[in-house]
Formats: structure tokens, C-alpha cells, sequence
């Protein structure tokens, strides 16, 4: 029985998301392509018809996940909010791909990392559009600032194993940049 187009293309959005999830919660060299396949519920022998590798599929389930180029309705105070929420902390597998996996990407070929740059250069736009500033300059060095401020501070949360400095790294850091943005 043939597969029709749509459902190749659903079944590799599932086999994306899927990735995605296991790659954030595990990391790269954790999870096999058999791992991901079973949590698609699709076979293993069916991979090489989507994904010429396991490289391919990390650099395509990137460009997935930060692919998100819709406008941000809030401001950088409200997303920052949300961005260091314990619960995005504690929420690996569906949390921010980038905190998740930038430390791996670094030793990654090249199309993971091209597709985490492109990634990044679009995020910086996004926040651009909502950062304090009086010119576009500005606002793009708070964007970039406000964004490493951010994925640092949940990189260095998740890391800790105490709860206690956990928290205040989150808190510290949203108070810090609130504050940022009314000196703008």
C-alpha cells in the first residue's frame, strides 16, 4: 500500500517533533534513530526515506523548532517572564531549544549549527522588534543582551542542584532586565 504525500509529510513532522522532544530532554548522543522512530510509533527500517542521517535529522528538526517567525505581541519584560518561569526550567523536553542544545550544537557539523545561527539571527530580529531603544541600534543590542541574559540564566538554573539558587537565578535575572528596560 503506497503512502500518500500528506501522509509522508505528517509522518515527518511526527519524526520532527518527536526528535525534537527526545533531543532536548537527552541531548544528540543520546538518542538513538531508533528512539525516535518509536516515539514517532513508525519503524525504524522507514528513516533513510526522510533523512539522508542522523546529521540531517538533528539539522532539520533545528530549523523546526526555531523556525518560529511569527511577531511578538509582548515585551521583552513579559517575555523574559515567561522565558524564566520554573516551569520552562524544569520542562526540557518542550522547553527552549536553544538552552537545550547549544552547548552541543558547538561540536556539531555544519548544518546544525548553521541551522542554530539561523535560528539565532532570527530570534534577535524578533526581539529587536519589541526591545527598548532609542534607535535600531539600540534596540538590537538590548535584543542581543536580553537574549543572553535569558538563555544564560536558564542554562545556569538548570544546571544547579540547589532549588533554592535555582530560583533566585531566574528571579535575579528578570528583575535585572526589567530594570534594564525602564532605564531605556
Amino acid at each position: 500500500m503506497r503512502v500518500t504525500r500528506e501522509q509522508v509529510q505528517e509522518n515527518k513532522r511526527t519524526i520532527l517533533e518527536a526528535a525534537g522532544r527526545l533531543f532536548r530532554a537527552r541531548g544528540y548522543e543520546a538518542v538513538t534513530v531508533t528512539d525516535v522512530m518509536k516515539s514517532a510509533g513508525l519503524t525504524h527500517g522507514g528513516f533513510y526515506g526522510y533523512f539522508k542521517s542522523k546529521d540531517d535529522l538533528i539539522a532539520q528538526t533545528l530549523a523546526q523548532m526555531l523556525g518560529a517567525t511569527e511577531p511578538l505581541s509582548a515585551g521583552l519584560e513579559n517575555i523574559a517572564a515567561q522565558y524564566l518561569a520554573p516551569e520552562h526550567r524544569d520542562n526540557f523536553a518542550s522547553g527552549c531549544p536553544v538552552a537545550a542544545l547549544a552547548s552541543e550544537t558547538i561540536r556539531h557539523p555544519g548544518g546544525a549549527r548553521a541551522e542554530m545561527t539561523a535560528g539565532l539571527n532570527r530570534q534577535i530580529e524578533r526581539l529587536s522588534k519589541v526591545a527598548p531603544g532609542a534607535d535600531e541600534a539600540e534596540r538590537r543590542r538590548a535584543a542581543i543582551g536580553s537574549w543572553a541574559a535569558m538563555v544564560g540564566a536558564l542554562i545556569l538554573a538548570r544546571m544547579s542542584d540547589d532549588s533554592d539558587l535555582s530560583d533566585e537565578i531566574l528571579s535575579e535575572t528578570r528583575t535585572w532586565l526589567a530594570a534594564r528596560g525602564r532605564q531605556a
